[in-house]
């Protein structure tokens, strides 16, 4: 499916508010945590996309009870202990659910059969991997070395400590921090880089609310207690959200998305604050890098040259998004200096353009902004959106409709 984008011209209605699914990042630790819980949990507003259903797949698949109703989702959990000892599973292309749920099988006294998309395959996974075989998991790969496919073999007696490397990516950190309640005894994980903290405090938080004990010393983690099942309300998809506040830096609208404040857990809540006052400049979106596609598309309208730095491992993601940002701008007319870890941006006045979204869901819909105020901007392939929010293009329209009251006159 391609997507021409509405740009909005003369605006008629400013103020909007929108919605915008529950958050994958916390849907995702919501699920495995309530799995892993004694006891029944119900979650509240939880996400759909593709993501997310991979995910609830894989906990079913694995012979948790789990109960959907519209988004409340009640799950009875296992207590750490699966009643399946052998099973196969297919995480397809989640990121989250490839690292949480192989964190989780190496704390388990079974041996588990684990696929992947082949987008999947190609996204790193060997300082988990690692860190989980220092634990006493065992891995049979089944293709290529530390990679999907392959057979897990997990220990209900893992070591008290253990060492990741999260440079890369701090799902590894989150991954393990979780799992580790389903340990006889406290586990001590020591960290070796820093990428996306935020994160990793975000997933405290949650383990927390569930009962879990995280002591936090420096670049240590100890993680103490089990999961007591509960109720829990999942906030708001920041990274969803972003969208739509970009949409009014570019334009003269005002939307809002219900349920933002400052109050969330999600990191990607920099960005929002960022755009208050940003009119071009240096920055480091290393903690808040889902979002440096989008502020790639707002960026050539902005009074100063953006530099967007501290992202060279988004280029290991669904594609490389740094190379996508600065192949689709070019195509707009825009100069665009690309780098290992960022590109630098320069203002000028874009063009329509087709935008090549590589696969990736969040190419989609950040150059989408930029349709808004570009006239011709057209998405090839839109239905990626469906990864993490299936529904974005039908409330981009909603919204272009609202505003303009369903025209774009000249």
């Amino acid at each position: 499916m391609d997507y021409k984008v509405k740009t909005i011209k003369k605006v008629i209605n400013k103020r909007q508010t929108v919605q915008v699914p529950g958050s994958k990042s916390i849907t995702a630790r919501a699920l495995l945590i309530a799995a892993l819980a004694n006891g029944k949990s119900t979650l509240y507003n939880v996400q759909f996309s593709q993501d997310c259903q991979s995910f609830l797949r894989c906990i079913k698949d694995l012979g948790v009870e789990v109960n959907i109703e519209g988004t409340t989702v009640q799950i009875i959990g296992c207590g750490g202990n699966l009643p399946k000892k052998t099973a196969k599973i297919n995480v397809g292309s989640a990121g989250t659910a490839a690292r949480f749920i192989t964190a989780f099988l190496a704390f388990c006294d079974g041996e588990y059969f684990v696929d992947s998309s082949e987008q999947m395959k190609a996204r790193p996974q060997a300082p988990l991997i690692s860190a989980l075989q220092n634990l006493g998991a065992q891995f049979t790969f089944l293709q290529q070395q530390n990679s999907f496919p392959f057979i897990i073999k997990g220990t209900k007696n893992p070591k008290n400590e253990l060492c990741v490397n999260i440079q890369k990516s701090s799902q590894y950190l989150s991954a393990l921090l979780i799992s580790s309640a389903c340990a006889p005894h406290p586990i001590k994980i020591k960290v070796e880089g820093e990428h996306g903290m935020e994160y990793v405090l975000m997933t405290v938080k949650m383990m927390q609310a569930f009962g879990v004990k995280v002591d936090i010393c420096g670049n240590e983690y100890t993680v103490n207690g089990a999961y007591i099942g509960g109720n829990y309300k999942i906030e708001p998809d920041i990274s969803a959200a972003c969208y739509f506040y970009a949409i009014n830096k570019i334009t003269n609208l005002q939307i809002e998305v219900e349920g933002v404040d400052e109050s969330v857990l999600q990191g990607d809540i920099k960005f929002i604050r960022l755009l208050k006052d940003f009119d071009g400049g240096d920055v480091d979106m290393s903690a808040f890098s889902d979002q440096a596609l989008t502020l790639a598309a707002v960026a050539p309208y902005l009074k100063s040259p953006t530099k967007i730095y501290g992202i060279s491992h988004i280029r290991g993601q669904e594609c490389d998004r740094i190379s996508a940002i600065a192949t689709n701008l070019r195509a707009m007319g825009v100069e665009v200096k690309e780098f290992e870890d960022g590109v630098k941006i320069y203002p000028c006045t874009p063009h329509g353009a087709q935008i090549n979204t590589f696969g990736d869901h969040r190419v989609a819909m950040a150059f989408a902004v930029a349709g808004t105020r570009t006239e011709g901007v057209e998405i090839k392939n839109a239905e990626v959106c469906a990864k993490t929010f299936k529904e974005f293009f039908t409330v981009l329209d909603e919204l272009t409709n609202k505003v303009s009251n369903g025209c774009n006159p000249q």
